[in-house]
């Protein structure tokens, strides 16, 4: 019989989204996971500078699958509003831009460390509490300066 708490780590939702106040500009990303049952985990977001709103969903990425792996699951969904980044991590499209390219391969290892995952586009309805994080950060980071 599994033990309650590595049953508990086995899987966990994540929705992201990365928010750039120009394209590039000042940018940041929010993350929101849950258990696959709907309970609150983590909520977290970061200010990253200046960068594109794609740079920004990638960031958004990286860090939902380090946070994943860090904290132990084995299985990973995540959700973004990013149709772009959803259909490059999952093949269909090609990664064509050299800024993109290094967190793209970053973030396919990171993925692939996982026993499964999958990766699914969500409307930015679904994606609301990941992107009020993003959208605070950046606010936090503009109110202090």
């Amino acid at each position: 019989m599994p033990n309650p708490s590595e049953t508990a780590k086995q899987g966990i939702v994540i929705h992201i989204d990365g928010a750039s106040r120009g394209n590039p500009g000042p940018a940041a990303y929010g993350v929101v996971a849950e258990s696959e049952d709907g309970k609150p985990v983590a909520a977290f977001s970061k200010y990253l500078g200046e960068a594109t709103n794609n740079r920004a969903e990638y960031q958004a990425l990286v860090a939902a699958l380090d946070f994943a792996r860090s904290n132990g699951y084995r299985r990973l969904l995540v959700l973004s509003d990013s149709e772009l980044l959803v259909r490059q991590m999952r093949g269909e499209y090609k990664v064509k831009s050299d800024g993109l390219k290094p967190l793209w391969e970053r973030a396919r290892r990171a993925a692939a460390a996982f026993e499964s995952w999958s990766i699914r586009h969500v409307p930015r309805e679904q994606n609301r509490e990941s992107d009020r994080l993003a959208n605070q950060a950046l606010d936090r980071a503009e109110d202090a300066t």
